[in-house]
């Protein structure tokens, strides 16, 4: 489903003024979105025609397994707790370093500005120059395209890898999640950088692209990469436990997963958000009610069995996304023991 969204005052009353007034006409410039994003099945995609040029990865060759052992349900669960916990302990500790590293830059260009600029002046070369400009460029980026570059060049550089003849294997093993098949753990959170097509990929990372921003206004860069990449494991695990109930192991890949959990914190989080259809821009409805339909058409999914989307895996996304706008802030705050403890280790050092 094509969206367009075209934000209205409530939002930006509750997120660009109070948040970052810089940005807010960058943020209600209207910009279009493809709302359903998709995690693939890649076995029920069409294998390509014989003479044309194969452009996705050999899914209808690969080898499902049979039966999901319980094991590697057991170990998922394990996986998900513990990657969840250090995500966002990761996501702590680079908060840390960031305000650390902030501070002490601003307190030597206080302190000794005369040397900035002598170092400026004595090193004009064409690196100084590319560098410069290269940031130049990126500090006229929002705080949500920052995070979203990083993002999105690791799934173009794993799409490329996808390419290479000599890797297939491996990506076949690791960044594949199923169920059933040799390596469970880490392919639960590698699988989210895979994809089948480019539309597929660009389809996904477009929606990335729209919500980032606001979410990155609401919860920050830090807790919020914390949310998405936790939410990328749980998401596979959703798929996981749904082919094992229902018996029917098989191949998932896609960022929209973690992509669902984004979506739905923004739609929840401020529901009048004002969204339209792409090419109907006069039927506009507010996000509030844009994702109880999504969710209620990947409920419907699981229910009857639906196999072109990972249907499991967008509602597992979107529920976390649901769960973190309700309880996230107050499991956000816990962290601050371990910040510091973090930070009385980091003095010893």
């Amino acid at each position: 489903m094509l969206l367009h969204r075209a934000l209205c005052r409530s939002w930006t009353r509750q997120i660009a003024e109070p948040l970052l007034p810089s940005y807010s006409n960058k943020l209600l410039r209207p910009h279009t979105i493809i709302l359903r994003s998709m995690r693939s099945s890649p076995r029920h995609q069409r294998p390509p025609r014989s003479g044309s040029l194969q452009t996705s990865p050999p899914f209808e060759n690969y080898t499902l397994g049979g039966a999901v052992p319980p094991s590697n349900v057991v170990k998922a669960l394990v996986f998900t707790g513990a990657f969840s916990v250090g995500c966002f302990m990761s996501v702590t500790i680079l908060e840390y370093e960031n305000t650390r590293n902030m501070m002490i830059e601003k307190a030597r260009q206080s302190k000794f500005p005369w040397l900035r600029r002598q170092n400026v002046s004595q090193e004009r070369n064409v690196w100084q120059e590319l560098k410069q400009e290269v940031k130049q460029h990126w500090d006229k980026l929002t705080p949500g395209e920052r995070v979203f570059v990083p993002l999105c060049a690791l799934n173009v550089i794993v799409f490329g890898l996808w390419r290479v003849p000599s890797l297939r294997n491996t990506m076949m093993t690791y960044f594949c999640s199923n169920p059933a098949g040799r390596a469970v753990c880490w392919p639960m959170f590698l699988s989210t950088f895979s994809h089948y097509s480019m539309f597929h990929l660009f389809a996904n990372m477009y929606v990335l692209h729209s919500f980032s921003n606001a979410g990155v206004l609401s919860l920050g860069k830090e807790q919020f990469l914390g949310v998405y990449l936790s939410a990328g494991v749980i998401a596979s695990l959703s798929s996981i436990i749904y082919k094992t109930v229902t018996s029917k192991p098989g191949l998932s890949i896609g960022a929209s997963g973690a992509i669902m959990a984004i979506l739905a914190y923004v739609c929840a989080k401020y529901p009048d958000t004002q969204l339209s259809i792409l090419f109907l821009p006069m039927l506009n409805f507010s996000a509030g009610a844009a994702i109880k339909v999504i969710m209620g058409f990947d409920l419907a999914g699981c229910i009857l069995g639906w196999k072109f989307f990972d249907h499991a895996a967008h509602l597992g996304g979107a529920l976390f996304g649901l769960f973190w706008v309700y309880f996230g802030t107050e499991l956000w705050q816990k962290r601050i023991p371990f910040l510091t403890m973090y930070h009385d280790l980091r003095k010893t050092k």
